[in-house]
């Protein structure tokens, strides 16, 4: 399923916390086009797109607070707009941002990001990611905030970010036919694309440019 990216004007306004108290199949696919960044200490702030999301429900079985809430998915249960990092295999970690409401399991995994003047593929899967931003279990439960020096902007303006795809969700066991993952079809940054949806040549791919004022 292919959908229009929606373009807003002003692409350094922060996302506030009203966008993410709303259900996670409703967030994920707007926060494609949105930047993540992140305050370094050489003040040199780590900055890229979001190409690819998932979202999880506890309505559903795939999401981490579906049978029980425990220690190790309290965060999931927390207040709309703050990190869910948890680890996956024993080593990678996967960051994840809380959505809808308190006591109700609910995120966005963040699976790919384009970073301006890198490698392509450098953040085109979870691990990938959590490793090229450094976010570890350390950032469990911070709030989205440019004071916390970890947070979100509005989806950049650009005519060349036309189609987000709609498809299922990849690495899990259960729920595997709930189209519940969204990605920006010209990025070369995703981490699986769907079936039949070629990879873009890179004459005709969408990149982020520095600044992103595109």
């Amino acid at each position: 399923m292919n959908q229009k990216l929606h373009r807003t004007t002003n692409i350094h306004q922060p996302l506030k916390k009203s966008f993410f108290a709303r259900p996670a199949e409703l967030v994920a696919p707007d926060l494609i086009g949105c930047r993540l960044i992140k305050k370094t200490s050489n003040s040199n702030n780590i900055c890229g797109v979001i190409v690819e999301t998932e979202a999880y429900s506890q309505a559903e079985p795939a999401c981490h607070g579906y049978q029980r809430r425990t220690k190790s998915n309290e965060t999931l249960f927390g207040e709309p707009g703050i990190f869910y990092v948890y680890l996956t295999y024993g080593i990678y970690n996967c960051v994840n941002i809380v959505t809808d409401k308190a006591n109700w399991a609910s995120g966005v995994l963040l699976r790919a990001i384009a970073l301006p003047d890198e490698d392509e593929r450098i953040a085109s899967g979870p691990g990938l990611l959590a490793k090229r931003f450094e976010l570890t279990k350390s950032h469990d439960s911070l709030p989205i905030s440019i004071e916390n020096g970890l947070w979100l902007t509005e989806r950049a303006s650009s005519e060349s970010m036309q189609e987000v795809i709609q498809t299922t969700r990849i690495g899990i066991s259960k729920a595997q036919d709930l189209p519940w993952r969204w990605y920006m079809q010209n990025s070369r940054s995703i981490s699986k694309r769907a079936k039949g949806d070629p990879c873009p040549s890179k004459m005709k791919a969408w990149t982020p440019q520095k600044g992103f004022n595109q």
